[in-house]
């Protein structure tokens, strides 16, 4: 298991210095800035992405979140929906070959959704969803999509595009629908439980059909158990890389916190993905604002990557038990232990 930092949009070598300063291996890069001349990605901007990355000593696990609005009628089925097919198909095959392991991905036209951020600990600042006030909100897409409309695009989507990744050797990792309630905006929320998810996987049974286990979303789904949820995909070994972080509760109403103050058990969380045998990259993910940090959050960061680290260690070490032998986190990750 191993630890990393995720960055939206600008990468820039302070941001990479700061990832390997604080002990990550890996990186993902999300919207990272590429040029998308005829709305794609293209192969030689993310192989000097993925070295740039590498000049820091750390590794290119994923890349994310490509502007909604260059597949937006893939998810929704509108007239352009072919035209931004090919695009899709031309640019996982450019991940694929620049030698990125993943494709993250979501089915959220609007993307995120949260309402009126809150005060959590001593004053920290996070984002929070209410439903209730997100009801009232218009109409995103002009009009009321039904559930059948989205999977049918859905369907369309994982079915056309996994032979490719399976092709170019890359993984599709899909992002849960955040916050996981019916419907936002007019669009249902599709992927909001444990069934959906089963459901999609039944779709294209394959390693290359992957989740991007954002483990603060499924710990927002009513009703689902989000430790069962860890070890049933964890055992299929669909879990591509993990957004490790806490919320305060489940919707209708919750907000973010900080790793050790949410309701999820996170070292249950923890020993549950080694007793599975994941062995890809935990990440922080929508950090609460602290007092004097930088709008990316770098304190609150630092702080999360450390509780990340030491959970790996514990977990690592607890397992091994009389067995010894196994090497630390900090081992496995090619820094050795100084005296003194």
């Amino acid at each position: 298991m191993r630890v990393g930092f995720a960055q939206i949009r600008e990468v820039t070598p302070e941001y990479l210095l700061f990832a390997a300063q604080f002990g990550a291996t890996d990186v993902l890069l999300a919207d990272p800035g590429l040029p998308t001349d005829g709305g794609r990605w293209h192969l030689k901007d993310l192989v000097k992405l993925r070295l740039e990355v590498e000049s820091y000593g750390l590794h290119l696990e994923a890349v994310e979140a490509m502007p909604v609005r260059f597949y937006d009628h893939v998810i929704l089925g509108g007239p352009r929906r072919d035209e931004q097919m090919e695009n899709m198909i031309a640019t996982v095959r450019a991940v694929g070959r620049a030698g990125i392991p993943f494709f993250g991905y979501h089915w959220l036209p609007s993307e995120v959704w949260r309402t009126r951020p809150v005060d959590i600990r001593a004053g920290a600042m996070a984002t929070a969803f209410d439903y209730e006030f997100a009801k009232r909100m218009p109409l995103t897409h002009g009009r009321e999509y039904s559930e059948e409309e989205l999977w049918d695009n859905l369907e369309y989507w994982i079915k056309t595009i996994v032979p490719v990744a399976e092709e170019e050797g890359v993984r599709l990792a899909v992002h849960p629908a955040d916050p996981p309630v019916e419907r936002l905006g007019g669009v249902p929320m599709l992927l909001r439980s444990f069934e959906a998810f089963k459901r999609l996987d039944e779709m294209a049974p394959s390693e290359a059909n992957a989740i991007k286990f954002c483990q603060g979303t499924f710990a927002e789904m009513a009703g689902e158990d989000v430790y069962e949820i860890i070890r049933y995909f964890g055992e299929r070994k669909k879990i591509g890389y993990v957004h490790f972080r806490n919320v305060s509760s489940t919707v209708p109403r919750f907000s973010e916190e900080f790793p050790n103050t949410g309701y999820v058990d996170m070292h249950r969380a923890m020993e549950t993905y080694h007793e599975v045998g994941f062995d890809g990259v935990f990440v922080d993910d929508h950090a609460p604002h602290t007092f004097g940090d930088s709008a990316w959050g770098h304190r609150e960061r630092a702080f999360a990557c450390g509780y990340i680290q030491a959970l790996i260690e514990a977990v690592e070490k607890e397992a091994a038990g009389a067995r010894g032998g196994r090497r630390s986190f900090a081992e496995r990750a090619g820094r050795e232990d100084r005296e003194g």
